[in-house]
């Protein structure tokens, strides 16, 4: 298992509850959660990546279990995505809290650009 089935039992129950239009799309062994046709939220192993509007970025930052999200090979943080652990998700309320902040950022969220074939 790539990733946390419970989690993610638990964020298609929150998305279902609010009535989001969503569809799950499996990508490098973790599952995404894509709203609008634009990532949201993804699960990886025991973790969870939020799209989170650049401009509380910061603020999120302070908030247990929560970190930035960095790549590799660069040395700045990809800012409006974080990384949260398993404690800043544990409870319902507290992932609640985290995934309406990324629904919250979605219409605003620029759209990935699709790939064309040649």
């Amino acid at each position: 298992m790539a990733y946390n089935e419970f989690l993610t039992d638990r964020i298609s129950q929150f998305f279902h509850e609010k009535h989001v239009s969503f569809y799950e799309k499996k990508m490098f062994g973790s599952l995404c959660f894509m709203v609008n046709d634009k990532m949201c939220v993804i699960v990886n192993k025991n973790e969870l990546m939020a799209r989170i509007h650049p401009d509380i970025y910061e603020e999120a930052l302070t908030k247990d279990g929560c970190e930035d999200m960095s790549f590799s090979g660069k040395r700045k943080p990809v800012k409006g995505y974080v990384i949260l652990t398993e404690e800043a998700f544990d409870l319902d309320e507290d992932l609640h809290y985290w995934l309406q902040l990324a629904l919250d950022y979605n219409p605003l969220a620029k759209a990935s650009k699709k790939k064309t074939s040649k």
